[in-house]
């Protein structure tokens, strides 16, 4: 199999989806904006040739190398990223290769959150009600049905970028006073807990891994406001949560591919579908995917993608493991050596994140595990004290 794989060297932990499929034989061809000698080691061995592009979002230039690849190796049998940022490309190179998987006439449904709010609609899987805007005398008439506050965020965009909320016809006035840059949906504003229905389906449509994370803030809140965000897995998946991501995956008609879905937890217990996003779960969430089961994703998703058989897998969810961020500038009560005596045995890295990350999920993050649920939130108290 040549599979085109679309930027492998970011995420940095991308890399290591590029060598489980090198392990089971795949011809892994890379396209990718960073020099070759700037790759790591792991992935260079993995990549029988990598083909460097000034910028990504240069259509005509992707084009170009993957038909030098085609000329160089033969067929392309799949061409991905799992990464949002390039969904759209990718459909247009799968169309013009004849490569299996999503096409630009797929994208608009599965990328647009007009587009999703009409597949859950036609699922019958509840979510807020949501219009597509362009000014003030929309926003307000719609706010006329269905009261403030009122969440204005662009119909294609990634996590809560230019996103904002307006309560009252006089903050759309100010929010709006400049033409919006792009098409934007309308929503009302939901108070809940987000939570995540995460997983892996496969050739036949068939769910073969699935997990669930909760967020303590919305994106919206932690981007706007700074706040330090954490996030953590679930040892079970609540069964009605579990109804509404398999609706969700049925029909969107996934098939090969990573899902990450989100949820709003409502205070009566209910849940409601915020968005469906086709690529693994931001961040360092595999991995932490990896921790919690003891499993390993990468390789679980390359045998998807080979075909080979996945009956034998098996996997218990058995820790809730946990993001914690803190961001620079901010004054803690704990230094970063009291946290790692603190966390103890609970510790599983440290790291200082790329700028691309620090809106969201802050400048620096820890990974710990726990089997409890209170001794993880003790953790994330600790760990993001400040001072007064």
């Amino acid at each position: 199999m040549n599979f085109v794989f679309i930027s492998p060297h970011f995420p940095s932990h991308f890399f290591h989806f590029v060598t489980a499929l090198r392990e089971r034989g795949v011809t892994v061809l890379g396209i990718g904006d960073a020099p070759y000698e700037s790759l790591r080691q792991e992935l260079r061995d993995s990549l029988r040739e990598y083909y460097f592009v000034p910028s990504l979002h240069d259509e005509d230039a992707l084009t170009r190398a993957a038909g030098y690849l085609t000329w160089r190796h033969g067929r392309l049998e799949r061409i991905d990223s799992l990464n949002e940022s390039w969904l759209e490309v990718e459909a247009r190179l799968r169309e013009d290769f004849h490569v299996p998987g999503l096409h630009p006439a797929d994208i608009h449904r599965m990328r647009s959150k007009s587009g999703m709010a009409q597949v859950f609609q036609q699922a019958g899987v509840p979510h807020p009600d949501l219009i597509r805007v362009r000014d003030a005398a929309q926003v307000k008439q719609f706010a006329a049905r269905v009261g403030y506050p009122l969440v204005l965020k662009p119909d294609v965009g990634v996590g809560a970028a230019n996103t904002f909320k307006v309560a009252s016809d006089a903050d759309v006035d100010t929010a709006l006073a400049h033409p919006l840059p792009t098409t934007y949906v309308a929503q009302p504003f939901v108070r809940g807990t987000i939570v995540t229905y995460d997983g892996i389906v496969d050739r036949h449509g068939v769910i073969v891994f699935t997990l669930s994370h909760e967020y303590s803030d919305g994106g919206m809140e932690t981007v706007v406001e700074r706040r330090d965000i954490s996030f953590w897995s679930h040892l079970e998946i609540p069964p009605a949560l579990d109804v509404l991501g398999r609706q969700v995956v049925e029909a969107f008609g996934l098939r090969e591919r990573w899902f990450h879905l989100e949820f709003f937890r409502l205070p009566d217990g209910r849940f409601v579908v915020l968005e469906a996003n086709l690529r693994p779960p931001g961040g360092f969430i595999p991995d932490m995917m990896n921790y919690t089961c003891d499993i390993d994703v990468y390789r679980l998703w390359a045998r998807v993608m080979t075909g080979d058989p996945v009956a034998d897998f098996r996997y218990t969810p058995r820790y809730h493991v946990c993001h914690s961020a803190r961001r620079h500038g901010r004054r803690y009560l704990h230094s970063h050596d009291e946290v790692v005596k603190k966390l103890g045995p609970a510790f599983l890295l440290h790291r200082e994140l790329p700028p691309i990350y620090h809106s969201l999920l802050g400048e620096e993050m820890y990974l710990s595990r726990h089997t409890d649920l209170d001794a993880m939130r003790e953790a994330v108290r600790f760990i993001q004290a400040t001072k007064k």
